[in-house]
């Protein structure tokens, strides 16, 4: 045993000198992790030293590969067409209220299949976990729970901190740390369905390239991969922004990669402002909030940003030609309600007291009315 801590100790210190690890050393180091293998000192320091290296492509991809063999419940989902799934990734400088659970339901309400695998707040204040919980949909439902919903009503969400999805290791990881790792992108690619469409937004431009080839390395046939930015470019955000640029990369079916910078002015979408787009850290709140969004009584600089981070998944599903045409496809979504009836539809499905979630949903869409 002491062997292996000091053969484990050891490539950290090469991970420090800045020397990369290999797919298979990575694969088996955080199998050690997840297995609990090594002290939790010698654990923390290796998370520590990978990410403030920066991760590679091959380094993401081998903790991904010991994620999903040792720690993830596998479920086959039935469904015509191709699952997607949609995330940021945080350790963004701009906390913003959740938009990647309001793009997903405004999708999935025009028939994208959203496979959704996602984590309580870490980095940020509401993560996309507690907001779904908040809306009535039961977040600590177990794998095939999921997988009904999926394939009922065209959306699931995946709880990343569940013992009932990553049995083993995951949730004690995430429960103890309160910085971003790799596993921000390596946990989030450990979906139980193995979507082969995905939306990724990431805290850095640094990490376009790594996180766009892991995910063409595990099998990814379409994804879109970008890092958003306020008007002066200070501040990164991991969603498309309406506040500045967004430098985005790209895989195609072919299997080429696209790289392109979008503004909000490209797409006929007045630039917000950060105020606009921050996150009060109030689950409740901002739960009501998404509501308002989701129902189409609020339309600004919220709903834009939720409509625009919506186009991707739509364009990649064949829903919308280009990202302004998923723009307007999204507004009338919402405006016909037809999102809100979606988000209905979860609540009802995914959860192990249907009517306890539909319920608790009906009563903040109340809130949300007289708001």
């Amino acid at each position: 045993m002491e062997e292996r801590i000091r053969a484990f100790g050891s490539r950290i210190n090469d991970i420090i000198e800045g020397r990369d690890l290999s797919r298979e050393d990575a694969r088996d180091m955080f199998r050690q992790v997840l297995l609990n293998e090594q002290p939790d000192l010698q654990q923390g320091a290796f998370l520590a030293a990978i990410t403030a290296k920066g991760a590679t492509p091959q380094e993401i991809a081998g903790s991904w590969e010991a994620i999903y063999e040792i720690d993830t419940i596998k479920v086959s989902v039935v469904v015509d067409g191709p699952l997607t799934d949609n995330s940021g990734t945080g350790m963004d400088a701009l906390k913003t209220f959740n938009i990647s659970t309001a793009a997903a339901i405004v999708a999935a309400a025009d028939g994208v299949v959203m496979a959704k695998h996602g984590a309580r707040a870490i980095t940020s204040r509401c993560g996309t976990v507690d907001m779904a919980e908040a809306l009535g949909v039961d977040m600590e439902c177990d794998a095939a729970t999921v997988k009904r919903s999926i394939e009922s009503v065209g959306i699931g969400m995946f709880n990343g901190s569940s013992p009932l999805v990553h049995p083993t290791a995951l949730g004690r990881i995430l429960s103890q740390i309160r910085f971003g790792t790799i596993l921000n992108i390596a946990g989030s690619l450990a979906n139980p369905a193995l979507p082969r469409h995905g939306v990724r937004g990431v805290y850095s431009q640094d990490m376009l390239i790594p996180t766009l080839s892991t995910m063409r390395e595990i099998g990814y046939q379409r994804a879109m991969v970008f890092t958003g930015s306020n008007a002066d470019g200070s501040k990164s955000l991991d969603e498309l922004s309406t506040l500045g640029p967004t430098k985005v990369m790209e895989l195609d079916r072919s299997g080429e990669i696209n790289t392109y910078t979008i503004t909000p002015e490209d797409l006929g979408i007045p630039r917000a402002r950060e105020q606009d787009l921050l996150s009060s850290g109030d689950i409740a709140t901002e739960a009501v909030r998404l509501l308002r969004i989701l129902g189409g009584e609020e339309r600004g600089p919220r709903q834009d940003i939720v409509c625009l981070n919506a186009a991707p998944l739509l364009c990649m599903n064949g829903r919308a030609t280009d990202l302004a045409d998923g723009i307007d496809r999204a507004r009338s979504i919402i405006e016909n309600g037809r999102a809100m009836e979606r988000l209905r539809m979860w609540a009802k499905v995914q959860s192990r007291d249907p009517a306890a979630g539909r319920e608790r949903l009906e009563g903040l869409i109340e809130a949300s009315s007289a708001a």
